[in-house]
């Protein structure tokens, strides 16, 4: 899991360090992931247009009144931070059990979803068509959200070891930077080709907007709260005993943790 960093005099980039998983913090980390997923993936349901009155482009086939996205826009980006700061502190592994993780729960809440709405309801509730519009499981929906977590958030945690794997501990920014661009794009694309009609969404203009504005925003968020990121990797780095290991701590030198 971890890797000893280069003898003193060695040119070649320093090898990535990893800390390991049997901490505190990792769990809570995993909990908060798993928990932005699960949320996301129910406000997601609902479509929302953005700045309708003032926005307006006509491109020929591209016709786009408003920016259209949907209710997990607020919220989403921030998974995309913590599997950054799970795989940059604890590797691919680590992210790799944690997407696991997410993909059983998020599989499991819209199988308790759908046998809850097919449950016979008792005849003082008067919520059963709005708990079925909320929460009823769309095949279709669900395949997209769980088809695009996948393969985004894979990519997104490859993409950063393997360039902290040539880089070390440097550049932290470039790997937060490059890999949310290749997550966010792959699970953008991948999520609106498949849910796109179950949203209502029918022109190529509005699927063009919908996934355009939904990769920019993501990858902005990314970049306005990267100095977020990088207090909580560092501290965590300075946190985490196996990491300091790793990096070579004994010797007390902790100069090179962001």
């Amino acid at each position: 899991m971890t890797s000893p960093p280069n003898e003193p005099g060695d040119t070649r980039a320093p090898r990535a360090a990893f800390a390991s998983i049997g901490s505190s913090y990792f769990p809570i980390l995993v909990a908060l992931f798993v928990g932005v997923m699960l949320i996301s993936n129910i406000t997601g349901t609902k479509g929302v247009v953005l700045f309708d009155d003032w926005l307006s482009v006509d491109l020929g086939p591209i016709q786009m009144q408003g920016l259209v996205t949907d209710g997990a826009f607020f919220l989403f980006p921030l998974a995309y931070v913590l599997g950054d700061v799970i795989s940059e502190v604890y590797g691919f592994r680590a992210m790799r059990r944690t997407i696991l993780a997410g993909f059983a729960v998020l599989t499991l809440a819209s199988l308790c979803f759908w046998l809850t709405i097919h449950l016979p309801a008792a005849e003082f509730y008067e919520g059963q068509e709005a708990f079925t519009t909320v929460a009823g499981v769309v095949p279709q929906f669900l395949l997209a959200g769980l088809a695009g977590y996948v393969v985004g958030e894979f990519l997104n945690s490859f993409v950063l070891v393997k360039m902290k794997e040539r880089a070390g501990e440097r550049h932290l920014w470039a790997r937060l930077l490059g890999s949310t661009v290749v997550g966010e794009f792959a699970d953008t694309l991948v999520f609106c080709s498949i849910a796109a009609t179950a949203l209502g969404i029918s022109t190529w203009g509005d699927f063009v907007n919908y996934a355009l504005v939904g990769f920019i925003w993501k990858t902005l968020v990314e970049i306005i709260i990267m100095p977020l990121t990088y207090f909580v990797v560092g501290w965590l780095k300075r946190a985490e005993p196996t990491y300091q290991q790793a990096l070579g701590s004994a010797s007390g030198d902790t100069s090179n943790v962001p």
